[in-house]
């Protein structure tokens, strides 16, 4: 009665866990880049002006404090940084050099969907694997946790249960892409406005992601690139 677990090509696993890892580095660097950030409010200082995830805009930003130990932890915050950032770019290259050789067409299938770029089709890629282990575009979203979990018993429903069940890294790469293909899309706010309208703000991006998933699925299995007219229309 339990259907079995997928059992992931372990030609693709370390590339997979290396993916993960890179996105656990991420997550520490944007840290350090809240931290200036606070100590800049803390210690009420005019905003710094300028993004510090780039490293032309780092220059006298230690400076900017007059007491010699905050400047100290500031430095090595930023110094902490620029390693990241020689982190990162290395792992990147080495981990878009391996998926060419794994699945080219569909990285570049994915990357043809406004707001996923080489990180999100690299996260879509490893997590999802084959897009055919997934009978039904149904079976997809619920995977990618997009979807809430009837618990149910002797046909009667008793709420919804298992929110962690699936796969976290697909929600958080479509949440990222939802959010992502409406920047600078006046055609894609105008339909989030009218999403907004039917079923509230607050659900409005929730359905925009699940949508976006169902989107995925059907270019994939279809080996066809994605249509913008078409998901604003239907």
């Amino acid at each position: 009665m339990l259907p079995q677990a997928y059992g992931y090509p372990a030609a693709m696993r370390a590339t997979r866990d290396l993916l993960r890892r890179r996105m656990h580095l991420m997550r520490k660097r944007a840290e350090l880049l809240t931290h200036v950030q606070q100590i800049t409010h803390q210690y009420n200082l005019p905003e710094i002006g300028k993004k510090i995830a780039y490293k032309a805009n780092r220059d006298g930003v230690a400076e900017r404090f007059a007491d010699p130990a905050v400047q100290k932890s500031i430095e090595v915050a930023l110094a902490l940084i620029g390693h990241y950032d020689a982190l990162l770019r290395d792992l990147e290259l080495t981990i878009v050099t391996t998926a060419k050789q794994h699945d080219a067409n569909t990285l570049y299938v994915l990357q043809t969907v406004p707001g996923i770029g080489k990180i999100l089709s690299l996260v879509l890629l490893y997590e999802m694997h084959d897009i055919a282990r997934f009978p039904r575009v149904q079976n997809f979203v619920s995977y990618c946790r997009l979807v809430t979990c009837a618990k149910e018993s002797a046909g009667k429903r008793y709420g919804t249960s298992g929110t962690k069940i699936g796969n976290a890294y697909l929600t958080w790469a479509f949440s990222e892409a939802a959010v992502l293909c409406l920047r600078n899309n006046p055609a894609g706010q105008k339909y989030l406005a009218r999403l907004e309208h039917k079923y509230g703000k607050g659900k409005a991006l929730t359905v925009l992601v699940h949508k976006l998933a169902r989107a995925v699925y059907h270019m994939l299995k279809r080996a066809t690139a994605f249509d913008t007219e078409k998901f604003l229309q239907s």
